[in-house]
């Protein structure tokens, strides 16, 4: 990412599989119109076609309206469909391979799920880290271990990469794990399911910037 700008509090990701019918680019303007200014597409079940289809429209739109768009997992469709940049898991491939494939200066993020692997990221050219569970999640079939809030602490002293903590984040916690060292929450369900979308986005924003002026 740019070095002059700082990293978002929230970082939002669209899962394909809570979606319940509604359009992903109806969401994605519904989050970014809420003040949400970095957005992740995620579909897992979905052909590369589909991936590639709906993540070019997300692209286009984020150009509009000076978003950053990342694609997961796919660091082919994210320069195909000229996506901002990847966010790639343990099974995905290397960060160093996935800069081959993404646009020059393309964002490339790597999840992480214990000390070891956030010690690799950091090593890598990864421009940030994502690291959980933090809390027990539903929105992946086979979890990893939670790492709770102590794991937080123990990542923001092993890198000086922005630090997004990920898993069962909610509006109530999501102060906790920014006051853990966390720059940033991603959030997929506490979001999506919730009945007002636009005003859940909001509320996390809103006590996020409290939380830096505190």
């Amino acid at each position: 990412m740019d070095g002059d700008k700082k990293f978002p509090r929230l970082y939002a990701i669209i899962d394909a599989a809570q979606l319940e019918q509604r359009s992903p680019l109806a969401i994605f303007d519904t989050l970014v119109s809420a003040g949400v200014e970095m957005i992740q597409y995620r579909d897992k079940e979905g052909s590369s076609r589909q991936l590639f289809d709906t993540s070019q429209q997300l692209a286009e739109r984020a150009r509009q309206c000076h978003a950053t768009f990342i694609v997961n997992d796919r660091a082919d469709i994210a320069r195909a469909a000229g996506a901002d940049g990847v966010h790639l898991g343990q099974d995905d491939l290397p960060v160093e391979l996935a800069r081959r494939v993404v646009s020059p200066g393309a964002i490339v993020g790597s999840s992480t799920h214990s000390i070891a692997q956030v010690e690799e990221a950091d090593g890598s050219s990864a421009d940030y880290i994502a690291f959980g569970p933090v809390f027990p999640t539903q929105s992946k079939k086979q979890a990893d271990p939670t790492v709770g809030l102590e794991g937080v602490r123990a990542a923001r002293n092993i890198t000086r990469k922005p630090l997004v903590g990920i898993g069962g984040i909610t509006l109530e916690n999501a102060r906790a794990v920014i006051g853990a060292g966390a720059d940033a929450v991603a959030v997929i369900s506490d979001l999506l399911k919730h009945p007002d979308l636009a005003a859940r986005a909001r509320e996390f924003l809103q006590i996020l910037e409290r939380r830096t002026s505190g």
